[in-house]
């Protein structure tokens, strides 16, 4: 199956510390630019945390939503242009769940999982970013590697998400499965992120 093969070569380790790993590279190359959101569910609950106003949010998430769609084309044009390429369900490492996608997890259990790690995504981004954190020049390292914690953990559930704009792009070329399921990958990280930013006592 496709999603299990999207397994091999560097292994769930290796993906997980990729997606870490690059989210700590952005946080120190544009944080001090754009706050490196990169990521809708962040920006939206930043506006529900009071750090945002709505109408900068909403040009964030179309730029992150284009941004994604254009690493989704740049993904989509070197993977069809090897010898053996071959567009199978959840291609590109769309987000997914259910039978044929890795551990087949069902509906709930993908919510769910995309609901709780994404509310502990912005426990650590609002927590490491406050004003009261007197560590706050290393909050791209912890942002950085919750994100890791969260791939090793989640990823044979959903392929993890926690952020609509990496769900949207590789669905919109993978299509079928992934671009039906692609909902819960907006509606269910854009929930957790706003239940944190609502819940959370040291919010600013």
């Amino acid at each position: 199956m496709q999603a299990q093969t999207e397994l091999q070569g560097v292994g769930l380790p290796g993906i997980s510390f990729a997606f870490g790993l690059s989210v700590v590279a952005m946080a120190y190359a544009i944080g001090h630019i754009s706050g490196c959101h990169i990521n809708p569910a962040i920006s939206i609950a930043m506006v529900a945390a009071g750090r945002m106003k709505m109408g900068e949010a909403i040009s964030y998430v179309i730029a992150q939503i284009i941004g994604a769609i254009i690493g989704a084309g740049i993904l989509y044009l070197i993977f069809t242009n090897h010898p053996g390429a071959e567009m199978k369900p959840w291609a590109l490492g769309s987000n997914g769940w259910g039978t044929g996608y890795l551990d087949q997890y069902n509906t709930i259990a993908a919510f769910v999982a995309e609901f709780v790690f994404t509310f502990i995504f912005l426990m650590v981004i609002l927590g490491s970013t406050s004003t009261k954190n007197i560590n706050g020049g290393f909050a791209g390292l912890a942002i950085g590697f919750s994100l890791v914690l969260i791939h090793i953990v989640g990823i044979k559930i959903t392929g993890v998400s926690v952020n609509p704009a990496r769900s949207i792009g590789p669905a919109i070329f993978a299509g079928g499965e992934a671009l039906s399921q692609l909902w819960l990958f907006i509606a269910a990280p854009v929930l957790g992120g706003v239940f944190c930013s609502i819940h959370l006592q040291f919010i600013d």
